[in-house]
């Protein structure tokens, strides 16, 4: 960009506040939740070839007409894979006025995005060439156009496909849905004839301002100078205005100045700023505009890493895509305000547009939330766009984007989808000169390789020379991927000096309202449904495991010791902020007991803690000043919020271990009536008044359960897993008022020991082991049939209330959850939290299956509870688990999960199968409830008479 300084001037003079400032007057609505009916017709595919209304902004799928297109349709059809693809093309028409004293003023049409090669007219005369680019910005000046103080007639034909083959691919040849029509807003820009054009701002972390002004329409016999006044958010002035004059010839200015107490914009403070630039001729003020932004410093320094405002950067990031179940990319503001604060509440820092420009408003809300953006020029891979259209669309991105201080990287394309003869277009129009990246390759001093397996290469990356830093990593799909696998990555990346850190594939599944099949959400197969978040933003688990890992204050303890005394040693992973600006609190809480009746309420004790003075990437000691008889509570939570009151993390810590829980109190109490051992053909039936309990004389299995009211969904158990086993004899005998049932296994590798009482508790002892000398693999325990037909639901102490697999074991906490059934595959029904699956640190459980129901109480420490079996989903690539034999289980190992593209085991080693020695045999206790579960009151303590 060429320009001319001619001289520079600081004063103090006011500036007006009738500076004639610029207008929008808007022609559609301003997003999905705001919209003004066309005229319109589309020329096939639903409700075609007929005159009828639309509203705008919108996607016409969405709105019932029309064809929807996977961009892997489109591909294929470029490919010769797909012999015709039909698309097609819409019209619209929209009547409106203008006032008779907009006469002489300069008015300009502009289409924030239409989706593809767009046609305007304005009173039957085209407005300018026809557009080609359906993600970016586009204006023509229609000033000569229009009939003041009359009707005019706007008249727009949008063709799906573009002309430009490489914009066509580029744009719909993709991995993502593809869509027609007007969806972004329309709207009348009006400006004096003489007037600002366009503005590039430059503000540096000390404080040094630059800002490049061009006008338009100047009378050459006139004198024309520019002055800026900068005021925060406020509206209080920081330092002096700004004057200078403009080049005659060109219509640029420069203005440039000093504020050395302007405060620094960061994800972590993004502090904001008003400039208001004035045009003035012959000293009065004609024309104003006005930008937000912030004063912040941008460097990529090659094998060193990405720094911002002087500090290394690691970026916690993640790509999202725009869009929305019933809009297509028809968004809105408000909804871009929710999503960053999504993605500021899993405490990450940065989100990179993929695989196109977003809607302005989101960047806005970046600036003020505090997020650090990778802009992206559209892209999906090969081939990318022509150089000639490419130009224009890199100047069209950039011009608009330029100014936002969220916006420190652009990117041009994806995954090859690179045209080189662009990269030198981004700088000529970015006064900042942000770097430019190729994610998917080493380019701009960054290389961001996606989808490296754990410890990936041993030239590069975590052992290289290079700034590293993945623009896509642990793809998701369904439950698998983005938490789980992190940990591992994190830890690798956090302590290697040339990690630039890694943004997640991706933030919310890409589920579309299929107006053509009866309004399902459709994720085009396994293509799309690979978010944190479901279409309407409902969170899966893997959202608070990275919100855990990610904090940006961490603690190494996970396990209290009975040493601890209250102090936590904790780090400041925060970039700019001392822990001293953050607050922390804690509570003691005693948690409901176990009881067939409604829970009961939890006894609180809550307390704040004194902030203590850590600077960033540095360590120290969090202290707690704790009651007494703090130990007599079950679990100790910690929450730590930012100094804008965001919540950082509640972090939890169970007081006791499973093995403190006390007994039952009716536990061995005496009774009058004495047990009853039946045996009758291939079952050995123990009698209670309560219950009764029939195990298979051969295998030592239960078969069937019953009391008082019904019999119990258990059908066949424990038996063993990973291996088969042989029983050498069930043996049961009268131990007073109890009944114990010994099972004993002929190859010597395990045992069971029940110790059935008259009050329906039944104490279960277990001793597992292994044939083999060395067994990897993911289980180790017992299992039992359940009929799942009469399963309601389960209450549990636990960690919760999400399942969790062996690399996701992060981001739960420990409390009572009341969970009802269902059968939600992750990404294909949204019903969540999950009900299937594995549950880590149950204390106690009571599984609800009405008359049925019954109880477990855990006396073992590291033990898993398994419930159920969770459905495959459809394409599951890597992230298909294999569960264990039976229904219900008590393991003491678990299975990790993949990711779409990698085998769980390629992803560090939380995600590598469990190796099992056959000396190191499991012991286990647990008891169950098998009595009438109405009757269950008498509660567990949760604490034995020592630890109180």
């Amino acid at each position: 960009m060429r320009y001319t300084l001619l001289f520079l001037l600081t004063g103090l003079m006011a500036i007006p506040a009738t500076a004639d400032e610029t207008l929008h007057h808007y022609l559609s609505g301003t997003g999905m939740d705001d919209t003004v009916e066309w005229e319109f017709m589309c020329d096939m595919g639903q409700n075609s070839g007929f005159w009828t209304t639309i509203p705008v902004p919108s996607n016409w799928e969405l709105q019932g007409f029309g064809q929807y297109h996977y961009g892997h349709e489109i591909r294929a059809y470029y490919a010769g894979r797909k012999p015709d693809l039909e698309v097609e093309t819409g019209f619209y028409k929209h009547r409106f006025k203008v006032p008779a004293d907009w006469l002489g003023k300069s008015i300009r049409i502009i289409f924030e995005g239409a989706m593809t090669d767009t046609l305007v007219k304005v009173n039957g005369i085209p407005a300018g060439p026809i557009h080609q680019g359906g993600f970016y910005r586009f204006s023509y000046d229609v000033t000569g156009l229009l009939h003041y103080g009359l009707e005019n007639l706007l008249e727009v034909e949008v063709r799906e496909k573009s002309s430009d083959e490489t914009v066509d691919q580029a744009e719909r040849g993709a991995d993502f849905w593809t869509f027609g029509g007007i969806y972004r807003p329309v709207y009348l820009e009006i400006k004096p004839e003489e007037h600002i054009e366009r503005l590039a701002l430059e503000a540096g972390m000390d404080g040094d301002f630059s800002a490049l002004v061009v006008c338009s329409g100047l009378n050459s016999g006139r004198a024309h100078t520019l002055q800026a006044s900068i005021v925060d958010l406020e509206g209080k002035s920081l330092g002096e205005v700004i004057r200078g004059n403009l080049d005659a010839s060109t219509g640029e200015g420069l203005l440039q100045g000093q504020f050395a107490g302007a405060k620094r914009w960061s994800a972590e403070f993004p502090n904001l700023y008003w400039v208001h630039i004035d045009l003035l001729s012959d000293g009065k003020v004609i024309h104003r505009e006005s930008e937000r932004f912030g004063f912040r410093t941008v460097e990529m320094r090659p094998r060193d890493g990405f720094y911002i405002n002087g500090r290394k950067m690691k970026f916690k990031g993640v790509n999202r895509h725009s869009a929305w179940p019933e809009s297509g990319r028809t968004l809105s503001r408000e909804l871009s305000l929710s999503d960053a604060r999504l993605i500021k509440d899993m405490n990450m820092n940065a989100v990179r547009m993929s695989h196109y420009p977003p809607d302005k408003h989101f960047l806005e809300v970046c600036d003020e939330l505090g997020l650090y953006v990778f802009n992206e020029l559209t892209a999906w891979q090969k081939p990318p766009y022509a150089t000639e259209v490419g130009k224009k669309l890199v100047r069209s991105l950039v011009l608009r984007d330029l100014n936002h201080p969220s916006v420190v990287a652009w990117n041009n394309g994806n995954e090859g989808g690179f045209n080189t003869d662009l990269d030198a277009e981004f700088p000529r129009w970015d006064i900042q000169n942000r770097p430019v990246f190729h994610p998917w390759e080493l380019f701009g001093g960054m290389d961001t390789t996606h989808y490296i397996p754990y410890g990936y290469a041993t030239g590069s990356f975590f052992n290289g020379r290079e700034v590293f830093c993945p623009t896509e990593f642990l793809h998701g799909l369904y439950d698998g991927g983005h938490g789980a696998g992190l940990e591992d990555f994190w830890d690798l990346m956090w302590k290697n000096p040339l990690s630039a850190g890694g943004f997640l594939w991706v933030f919310a599944d890409e589920g579309i309202v299929r107006t053509d099949l009866g309004g399902i959400i459709d994720t085009d197969g396994n293509h799309a449904p690979d978010g944190i978040l479901s279409p309407y933003r409902d969170k899966e688990g893997s959202y608070y495991t990275i919100k855990e890992v990610w904090a940006p204050i961490h603690f190494p303890l996970k396990h209290l010791p009975p040493t601890f005394d209250g102090v936590f040693f904790i780090e400041n992973r925060y970039d700019f902020t001392d822990l001293q600006d953050c607050r922390f609190a804690y509570q003691l809480v005693r948690l409901p007991t176990l009881s067939g009746k409604a829970l009961g309420n939890a006894e609180v004790v809550a307390g704040t803690i004194p902030s203590p003075q850590v600077a960033p990437y540095h360590k120290g000691d969090l202290r707690v000043d704790l009651p007494d008889n703090w130990r007599t509570f079950d679990v100790l939570y910690l929450t730590a919020t930012d100094p804008h009151g965001r919540e950082i993390f509640t972090w939890s810590w169970p007081l006791h271990s499973p093995a403190e829980q006390a007994m039952p109190s009716n536990w061995g109490a005496t009774t009058e009536e004495k047990p009853v051992i039946a045996e009758t053909g291939d079952r050995l039936e123990v009698r209670f008044p309560a219950y009764r309990v029939s195990f298979d004389r051969e295998s030592g299995e239960i078969r069937e359960v019953r009391n008082t009211v019904g019999s119990l969904p258990i059908t066949r158990g424990p038996y063993l897993v990973p291996e088969a086993i042989t029983y050498e004899s069930v043996k049961a005998s009268v131990k007073g008022s109890q009944v114990e049932v010994e099972v004993i296994h002929a190859d010597g590798i395990g045992s069971f020991r029940w110790t059935l009482d008259p009050s329906g508790w039944v104490d279960l002892h277990y001793i597992v082991g292994l044939n083999a000398q060395r067994t990897p693999g993911h289980y180790m325990g017992l299992t039992f049939d359940l009929d799942e037909e009469v399963v309601e639901g389960m209450t549990y102490r636990g960690n919760g209330p999400y399942r969790v697999w062996k690399n996701r074991l992060r981001g739960n906490r420990f409390d009572v959850f009341e969970k009802d059934y269902n059968n939600t595959i992750t990404g294909v029904t949204y019903a969540y939290p999950e009900f299937k699956g594995f549950y880590d640190q149950v204390h106690w459980a009571l599984i609800r299956a009405g008359k049925g129901s019954f109880a477990i109480l855990n006396l073992t420490e590291e033990l898993y509870l398994r419930m159920l079996t969770p459905e495959d989903p459809p394409d599951p690539a890597n992230t298909v688990v294999r569960f264990p034999e039976g229904d219900f289980s008590l393991l003491h190992g678990i299975s990790p999960i993949g990711t779409k593209f990698y085998p769980a085991q390629r992803l560090g080693p939380q995600s590598r199968e469990n190796i099992f020695l056959k000396r190191n045999r499991v012991i286990g206790r647990v008891l169950f409830y098998f009595g009438d579960i109405g009757e269950l009151e008498i509660g567990v303590s949760g604490r034995d008479s020592k630890s109180g």
